[in-house]
């Protein structure tokens, strides 16, 4: 697409989102609807589906600062109101056929008063449209495509262990057919003749003179006289795509992942974006995690802490023996070496297991004479003598 196309096209209204919305506000936008419209949520919706390649459209160009100051810049100056071929109106006075004022000094800086066409709006336009000013800019500059951002889900154990996920992908790709061209294979695009293969044509209002986009090649600086059928003649199609993504081992929840040139194709044969794919990682029923370890509550009995016992956890590969020393406290945590998540170094965490007491709700009478009895045993033993020593001591005060 080139920058004269985004001209007619609404991308914050795509997205829902106003013209001064932050950067975070339009990718929480963009990641709402591309999940509602996505082809796998909405299988033989072809109006979903049209509407998902508009979304990201929208977000390829809104997702990246510079297309989107590009595209801003020419709203401002050939959107509605805006500067346009033909007329200036009121010269920012409200006169008929201007919907708004303009700064001149802003718009012609560069040029003297009278002005001629260098510098100022030719300047601004050309880097707009990122077009040379002389002959040698016929094929216009090589531009990195813009990154892509998608998102995939997982469990818990394939974010320890590692996983090859599948993954589909609706977005903008350098056409198969024509492989980028625009032009029907077997033909070839040739320079434009009205611009020179610039992309930008003088223009003169009065006593200013000013460059326009060519209409004839729309700013590209080609004519494709036999448009490639796949993608009419714009070298890029979009297009649904599968990837095998490998994920990492220890892979963190919300984590993003960089696949190299798999974003959106670059311009003038310039490298391709990345594809950064945002992981989810779906919570453990048993296990939780802390870093490279892993966390385990294990329910015990009062007896086994107080006489000590040998007791089997579970682990991600098996079950281990933890011995749990006399006298341990309800909430201590042991440590199980080298049973946590092993990272791509070779390093490996810890089983963190925290040891919680078990009430019973119901006790038969068996068991209620032995508590009766060990209590009748322990009546000379304070579990609270600090709390007992504290407030003794305030009562005294």
């Amino acid at each position: 697409m080139s920058a004269r196309d985004w001209i007619d096209k609404d991308f914050y209204r795509e997205l829902g989102v106003s013209s001064d919305a932050a950067d975070t506000e339009i990718k929480k936008a963009y990641r709402k609807l591309a999940r509602e419209l996505h082809p796998d949520a909405n299988p033989g919706n072809a109006q979903a589906e049209s509407r998902f390649k508009a979304v990201s459209e929208a977000y390829g160009v809104l997702g990246d600062a510079e297309k989107r100051k590009s595209y801003d810049e020419s709203r401002r100056l050939f959107g509605s109101g805006g500067l346009r071929p033909g007329g200036f109106g009121g010269f920012g006075t409200g006169g008929a056929g201007s919907g708004s004022t303009f700064d001149f000094g802003d718009i012609f800086s560069g040029q003297q008063a009278g002005g001629g066409a260098g510098g100022g709006i030719s300047d601004m336009l050309g880097n707009l449209f990122r077009r040379g000013a002389g002959a040698s800019g016929s094929a216009g500059r090589s531009r990195r495509g813009a990154d892509v951002e998608t998102e995939v889900r997982i469990d818990f154990t394939e974010a320890v262990k590692g996983a090859t996920v599948p993954l589909r992908l609706s977005s903008p790709s350098t056409c198969g057919t024509c492989h980028g061209s625009g032009a029907k294979p077997g033909t070839t695009p040739h320079t434009c003749a009205t611009c020179g293969g610039v992309g930008l044509v003088n223009r003169s209002q009065g006593a200013f003179a000013f460059s326009e986009p060519c209409r004839d090649c729309r700013g590209t600086g080609r004519i494709v006289d036999d448009p490639c059928v796949e993608c009419g003649g714009d070298g890029v199609s979009t297009k649904i795509r599968t990837l095998t993504v490998r994920i990492p081992p220890g892979v963190n929840d919300d984590q993003r992942i960089r696949l190299a040139e798999q974003g959106e194709p670059g311009a003038g044969g310039a490298h391709a974006g990345d594809l950064y794919v945002r992981v989810h990682v779906t919570s453990h029923p048993v296990f939780g995690r802390t870093g490279n370890d892993l966390t385990l509550k294990v329910p015990v009995t009062f007896s086994e802490l107080a006489l000590g016992t040998t007791l089997e956890v579970p682990t991600l590969e098996g079950r281990v023996s933890l011995r749990v020393p006399p006298g341990t406290a309800s909430g201590r945590v042991l440590r199980v070496r080298g049973k946590g998540i092993v990272k791509r170094d070779g390093q490996a965490g810890d089983l963190l297991v925290t040891l919680q007491v078990q009430i019973p709700s119901k006790m038969d009478d068996t068991a209620k004479a032995a508590l009766e009895e060990y209590r009748a045993a322990t009546t000379d033993h304070d579990p609270r003598p600090d709390l007992t020593a504290m407030l003794e001591k305030r009562s005294q005060s």
